[in-house]
């Protein structure tokens, strides 16, 4: 297991006022991996994933990544954990516009003091599988939605963490472009056997993973796993959970 939480809880407020987000959540994710997490709006996933990459804190109960305990590290230790063994992928690319697109991409090797050669060998193989090469010179405006949001995948593949949380990646993109990028990221996962856990709200880039965990009301509904369904199969069935589930929109 690359990632285990258990019986984890998240609490917003005081006690006079109380919003008990996640309830007694327990969760594993194997190396090699790519799961999707969907629920209704409100259910709580986009919690689960901040509290498992360590963005926020969980009220109770414990996750280890890679057999570390995050819930026992203090927040500078959390911090360079984050920089050296997680990878993100957020919905608004997060990319700094002063930086070129290969300059974005290399970021977190500097945390890494990996030589020149290496990182340059590193930005070549990420951005020939990500199909970015002839923008590597450009700025953020200066390139479409879905190449920013191929750039932030690279990004988050090119210092090869252990784990990749990817937050509605497709979700700023149009029906090609997300696509595309679904594609790209599902052979990276083969390829270079990248664990990757997805919050998404879409059906059909859940169909990519390997399996999709279903929240409803901050704790586990249901599973599917792939298996050797085809990718539409897997489609029609995640489209059915959701119908029993009442439906998946947008926000959180």
């Amino acid at each position: 297991m690359i990632l285990e939480a258990k019986n984890v809880y998240k609490t917003y407020g005081n006690k006079w006022n109380k919003q008990e987000v996640l309830k007694g959540i327990d969760l594993n994710v194997e190396k090699g991996e790519f799961t999707s997490i969907m629920g209704p709006s409100g259910s709580g996933k986009t919690t689960l994933l901040n509290v498992l990459s360590s963005i926020d804190r969980p009220s109770r109960g414990s996750i280890e990544i890679e057999g570390k305990a995050l819930t026992k590290m203090k927040d500078k230790q959390l911090a360079e954990f984050r920089k050296r063994h997680l990878g993100f992928i957020f919905q608004e690319y997060h990319l700094l516009d002063t930086l070129t697109v290969k300059e974005n991409i290399l970021l977190p090797l500097s945390v890494k003091k990996v030589s020149k050669r290496e990182a340059d060998e590193k930005f070549h193989a990420v951005a020939e599988e990500l199909g970015i090469m002839d923008i590597q010179d450009k700025y953020p405006n200066e390139i479409s939605g879905g190449q920013k949001q191929r750039t932030s995948a690279a990004r988050a593949f090119v210092h090869e963490p252990g784990l990749i949380f990817a937050d509605e990646p497709t979700g700023a993109l149009d029906s090609k472009s997300a696509s595309d990028l679904l594609n790209k990221l599902s052979r990276l996962n083969e390829k270079r056997k990248a664990t990757i856990l997805m919050v998404t709200h879409d059906a059909a880039a859940a169909s990519y993973s390997g399996r999709v965990i279903f929240i409803k009301d901050g704790q586990i509904y249901s599973q599917l796993h792939k298996g050797t369904e085809s990718r539409q199969d897997f489609y029609q069935a995640i489209l059915k959970t959701q119908a029993v589930l009442g439906g998946v929109q947008h926000d959180d």
